[in-house]
């Protein structure tokens, strides 16, 4: 008997139908249905296992009983004496036993949702590449938009059938801990918001890490749980850490824990301070709704920036992550949200809170532009392709502007990168470089400026350097790449440690590294000027490079023959 909803379900989204039916096998679902019952049993009954038991009425010499979860007025190592009633039941604190059943209850479904469906996509979208399926379903006439919305909603079908059975008890816990259900349901929605982000970007994370073989599914579904222990436990607050926490769903556990009035509850999500988080001075940890809402745009904001990369990538692997256009957008989100959380309310006039934070943020953009390096430098054919049939482009068009060197090198697909990541370098700085000058004290101005300086630089020389690897004919470009760049960055500030040149003994030294911010207020200006002078001559002699290959792939086959030397080949 075939049911007509099934046929809907087919023709609105042939993959999901698709992925449903691999995973929703009957005995797969029972037992999915005895994991989430059982353990939901065992997890109340392990909880109903720590109230005290009733003793007899009190006696003469009878032991006290000292428990968390009894009313008492009278403590000793940290546990109140339980107060009993009149037939020797001791006085039972309900709404605590159930506040810590619904917080540890969200816990665990926060690490289940988030890390175990990093895993069940990413490992899905591997077996698909392995067993080539994966191009076959790229040529199907699905858009890219419904095949991954298919795998997103169908692969991890089975947990979300676990998480939704085990709704009940959480939300029952919630009320009986008396937590208002709009703040539960609040709750459930930065929940969704951030399966959804978490998913897209391991959808994405599959794609562009194929390379890494099996592996790749236990790196991100790892480096998630390190994540959410690190936010739920051991929280960095204040730059770097307050956007960071914005991307776990624990961030809105210790307002549900103080809505129930509860004092000194003792768990660590309600000693975090996040009531003191900012944003532009605003003050977004001051009320729920606004830490709901805000958390809600940046999940909103980083999920669109995820899904536009899918559907580049996806029915084209070979294309860049993202595009020249969207990488100018995306580099002016991340810097105004990111200024946004380093200018915060110093807590003591004489704070270097300030400069600290621009400190991190010289880290984040690293990161950034490392990321943008990787995902806006085309391959070593498309280069090839640009450089040999660029002039032909350009005459078969009346409008020289349309199709002129400076445009491709800003707008192009396949033109080399450099241009664009100096371009993105240089909106970082225009919104940095007033944040110097009117936030930071006037002692930090100079060293920060200088440290910008010599911070986008060095990422510029990283963007030379990969573009020069990514031309050569080499197997497995990407891991060459990364250990290139990885050791640019890393190499020269571990061999200095090692060798115990610290920053206060030779601080030139370190002015070529990524933390030159902590020597640059122990050199000269002279000193700043001859290390910037020597990343432009090196910088120099890359672009120089640059330029020779582009110039030797453009040369026709007949050229290279006359010139008595190979040309490159295409591939």
């Amino acid at each position: 008997m075939r049911f007509k909803w099934i046929d809907d379900l087919g023709d609105w989204n042939p993959q999901l139908l698709r992925e449903l039916k691999g995973h929703l096998k009957p005995r797969n679902v029972l037992i999915a249905g005895v994991i989430s019952l059982l353990g939901q049993f065992l997890f109340f009954m392990g909880f109903r296992s720590q109230l005290p038991l009733a003793t007899a009425p009190a006696l003469e010499g009878a032991s006290v009983l000292y428990n968390k979860y009894c009313i008492g007025d009278r403590f000793e190592y940290g546990l109140p004496k339980c107060l009993t009633d009149s037939v020797g039941n001791p006085v039972i604190h309900w709404q605590l036993w159930w506040l810590d059943l619904f917080t540890w209850l969200s816990l665990i479904g926060i690490f289940a949702l988030l890390v175990a469906g990093t895993y069940l996509l990413i490992s899905d979208l591997a077996h698909e590449e392995q067993r080539d399926t994966l191009n076959f379903i790229r040529l199907s006439p699905q858009s890219p938009q419904t095949i991954l919305v298919g795998k997103l909603l169908g692969v991890p079908i089975l947990l979300y059938m676990v998480a939704g059975l085990a709704v009940p008890l959480h939300l029952w816990a919630g009320l009986a801990a008396q937590i208002p259900l709009s703040l539960i349901l609040s709750f459930y929605a930065v929940l969704l918001a951030s399966c959804l982000f978490c998913y897209s970007a391991a959808l994405l994370f599959s794609l562009v890490s194929s390379w890494l073989g099996g592996f790749q599914a236990w790196l991100a579904s790892g480096t998630v749980l390190i994540f959410l222990w690190t936010a739920c436990f051991k929280p960095i607050m204040h730059i770097p850490g307050d956007w960071l926490n914005l991307f776990s769903p624990s961030l809105l556990l210790p307002y549900l824990i103080a809505a129930t009035g509860i004092k000194d509850y003792g768990f660590p999500l309600s000693d975090l301070e996040i009531d003191e988080l900012e944003w532009f001075y605003l003050p977004l940890g001051a009320n729920t709704v606004v830490v709901v809402g805000f958390a809600l745009l940046n999940y909103g904001l980083w999920t669109y920036w995820s899904w536009q990369a899918l559907t580049r990538r996806f029915p084209n692997p070979s294309k860049t992550i993202f595009s020249k256009q969207q990488s100018y957008l995306l580099v002016a989100c991340f810097e105004v949200l990111m200024i946004g959380f380093a200018a915060t309310t110093p807590k003591w006039p004489t704070s270097t809170e300030l400069s600290v934070n621009f400190q991190f943020l010289l880290v984040y953009n690293l990161l950034l532009f490392l990321g943008l390096i990787v995902t806006l430098t085309p391959q070593r054919q498309a280069l090839q392709d640009w450089a040999r049939y660029r002039r032909e482009r350009v005459s078969s068009h009346k409008s020289f502007w349309s199709r002129s060197l400076v445009q491709d090198l800003v707008w192009g697909e396949k033109s080399p990168a450099l241009i664009s990541i100096a371009l993105n370098l240089a909106i970082a700085a225009a919104m940095l470089v007033p944040w110097i000058m009117f936030v930071l004290q006037d002692i930090d101005k100079l060293p920060a400026f200088f440290s910008l300086v010599i911070g986008l630089n060095l990422i510029l020389l990283c963007g030379a350097i990969a573009q020069m690897i990514l031309f050569m004919r080499t197997q497995k470009q990407a891991l060459w790449v990364t250990g290139t760049v990885g050791a640019v960055i890393l190499l020269p500030p571990v061999m200095l440690s090692l060798l115990s040149l610290y920053p206060h003994q030779t601080p030139a030294l370190w002015l070529f590294t990524t933390f030159a911010w902590v020597s640059i207020e122990r050199v000269s200006a002279t000193t700043v000027f001859l290390a910037l002078l020597g990343q432009w001559s090196i910088l120099t002699l890359c672009t120089l490079q640059i330029t020779r290959q582009l110039r030797q792939s453009a040369e026709s086959a007949s050229k290279a023959l006359f010139a008595a030397r190979p040309s490159l080949p295409s591939s």
